[in-house]
């Protein structure tokens, strides 16, 4: 019991170190993603304000400050939580013989840099857009998932406003991902997290982008507002373009849908009236019935 609560505590400490360290400047800057999102939220947001997509949405829009309280919350403040957790989780799997290791179908560590890279930004977001549509297929998952589509002015900032229990799904299947590709992150990673955290930054801002013929494979801000529209087409129950980095997934999948592009959708969810407004009504919200 011991070494569990050592690698609890070690994990725990580590990253909370490890955080305020990058706020002092004191990580690498490629490691820093404190000031990294910082960085990125305020070139989206300017970039929003200079070229809005709806004029008469407000620089502070509806829930902004929220969201931003959202954004840290899950990026930095539930990861020192839940560190710990994740170490000892590894632990016990390792005792019993599970190494990341184990599932390894191809081994990419001796290709070169960019095709690890590649490959494991396809597999990633591959595995996210199926935990996506989980998340709106199952209603115990839904509940949690309504926080992300509670949003009613799309901005920037909302890309990360969302349940903290979606990361107990999400990260042991992009581990998964991560383990049938060698099981390890290609050493430049972090080229491939700093452009998944501006694609959604985009994907959600006030800001028009369609990307073209590059659309068919790349998410873009009108796919994904489409995404969070409160009224769904009548065959398409459980959602529509849920794409998180790539669109690509939706096309094959048929899951795609943008009948216009005006941005003047109305946002949310038929039952939205009995969902809580308050960040810690929405923390709870999850673990109770079903409000439907």
């Amino acid at each position: 019991m011991e070494k569990y609560f050592d690698a609890f505590f070690n994990a725990f400490t580590g990253t909370l170190d490890w955080t305020w360290q990058s706020i002092l400047f004191n990580v690498p800057w490629h490691a820093n993603y404190f000031w990294g999102l910082i960085v990125i939220s305020i070139i989206v947001w300017v970039i929003e304000i200079v070229f809005p997509w709806r004029k008469t949405q407000s620089v502070i829009r509806k829930d902004f400050w929220l969201d931003a309280f959202y954004m840290f919350f899950n990026f930095f403040i539930f990861a020192i939580v839940i560190s710990g957790v994740y170490k000892v989780l590894e632990v016990l799997f390792d005792n019993i013989g599970i190494t990341i290791k184990s599932l390894v179908i191809i081994d990419i560590t001796h290709w070169p840099m960019w095709t690890q890279l590649l490959i494991f930004f396809i597999i990633i977001d591959f595995v996210q857009w199926f935990t996506h549509v989980l998340l709106h297929r199952y209603e115990f998952l839904w509940l949690f998932h309504k926080v992300h589509h509670s949003v009613k002015e799309m901005g920037f900032a909302a890309h990360l406003r969302y349940h903290w229990m979606e990361n107990i799904l999400y990260k042991p299947l992009k581990t998964f991902g991560v383990m049938i590709i060698g099981g390890f992150e290609p050493e430049q990673a972090f080229i491939v997290h700093f452009i998944a955290i501006g694609i959604g930054h985009l994907n959600h801002a006030n800001i028009k982008i369609t990307w073209g013929p590059l659309k068919y494979v790349f998410n873009n801000s009108v796919m994904h507002l489409y995404h969070h529209v409160k009224a769904l087409p009548e065959n398409r129950g459980y959602g529509i373009n849920f794409g998180i980095s790539l669109s690509i997934w939706d096309y094959v999948f048929k899951t795609n849908y943008i009948p216009e592009k005006s941005g003047t959708i109305e946002l949310g969810f038929p039952d939205e009236d009995v969902f809580p407004k308050s960040f810690f009504g929405q923390l709870v919200y999850g673990f109770g019935k079903s409000k439907k």
